[in-house]
């Protein structure tokens, strides 16, 4: 049995690029499928449920304890939302976070792309940063950390 003792339940808010940094660097090594995004155009909202890596319990990044968890995320105040090098049509197809970045526009607006393995990439036209993740179950272990080295394949 893996010792987890070391998660907490994660609830984040980032509402500048700062804060996004943060959100990126946790949902780094994320794993979704294409059909757990959603844009909400009438909500002004793109969502997505990703199983992410407990990297905060990686105390030695070589030998773990290694766990995922299950987390919601999403950004509000978004205006559009465009997947590039992405079969939407394939809801079965395992996609990897690889990081979360802000272009600024005029304003605060700006756009916000959420960088997934294999060249994909989601970009949100944004009016603002203003996003939430929050952990939705308790971690489980697994048996290894991500390999950056098949992710650049």
């Amino acid at each position: 049995m893996v010792d987890l003792t070391c998660y907490s339940p994660l609830r984040l808010m980032a509402a500048d690029a700062e804060d996004l940094t943060v959100l990126s660097s946790v949902l780094q090594d994320g794993i979704s499928k294409v059909g757990d995004f959603a844009y909400l155009p009438n909500q002004r909202r793109f969502a997505f449920v990703v199983n992410r890596f407990v990297w905060e319990c990686a105390v030695d990044r070589q030998s773990g304890p290694f766990a995922r968890v299950r987390s919601g995320v999403h950004f509000d105040d978004v205006v559009s939302a465009q997947h590039i090098n992405i079969r939407t049509d394939v809801k079965d197809a395992v996609i990897d976070i690889l990081a979360i970045s802000f272009e600024e526009g005029e304003e605060g607006s700006g756009v916000v792309t959420i960088e997934l393995a294999a060249g994909g990439s989601v970009r949100l036209g944004v009016d603002s940063i203003n996003a939430q993740l929050s952990d939705l179950t308790a971690p489980w272990p697994v048996r290894s950390k991500p390999d950056h080295a098949l992710n650049d394949r």
